[in-house]
């Protein structure tokens, strides 16, 4: 194994044995949605209780290092904590679930996907949720990162008239994105309707 789409895989395959729901987001879910790029960047949201660590750690066996005990802190915390895979040192960042209606509603958004050439389809996050994300990742960044704000436009153009305008405009109102979305449908040459 020596990429993030390989490491995908092993990962959906552990999550999905441990009967754990989760979906792969960040640049490769915005790859997927639009244009590709570059990255090393394995970024995964995962729906996981305390209760599910051991499985999802035997799961991993020896080719991990996985700290259980930090699992535990980042899901009490609804946090972050990350996997190694030993034999490359690549990492994954796993983002537990944040206990919103938004969050709620990427679970249930999220679709199968093939990352890269995989023949097995994993969960990914919906292209409204990931442009959402990049907005959100953007404001963050002081509206400088020209990286979010290029996924962003690379999902628009390739999504274009495919995209969910009502739950974008939904979120993007709630979380207080309306602004930053309208310069990108504007950069975009994306009309709604």
């Amino acid at each position: 194994m020596s990429d993030p789409e390989d490491l995908i895989q092993i990962l959906a395959r552990a999550f999905d044995a441990a009967g754990i729901t989760y979906w792969v987001g960040g640049s490769m879910a915005s790859t997927i949605h639009g244009f590709a790029r570059l990255t090393q960047d394995v970024d995964i949201v995962a729906d996981m209780g305390e209760d599910q660590v051991e499985a999802f750690v035997a799961e991993l066996a020896d080719r991990f290092y996985a700290d259980p005990d930090m699992m535990r802190e980042a899901i009490r915390t609804r946090s972050s904590f990350n996997i190694i895979y030993l034999a490359t040192m690549m990492k994954a960042d796993i983002f537990i679930m944040p206990d919103t209606d938004w969050a709620r509603s990427e679970r249930a958004r999220r679709q199968r996907a093939r990352v890269g050439q995989s023949a097995e389809a994993v969960y990914v996050a919906s292209a409204e949720d990931m442009i959402l994300q990049k907005l959100e990742s953007y404001r963050l960044t002081g509206e400088r990162s020209d990286r979010q704000w290029g996924d962003v436009q690379g999902m628009l153009k390739v999504q274009g008239k495919a995209l969910d305008f009502d739950y974008l405009r939904r979120w993007a109102g709630e979380l207080g994105l309306n602004q930053l979305l309208d310069h990108a449908f504007d950069d975009a040459g994306i009309k709604e309707g």
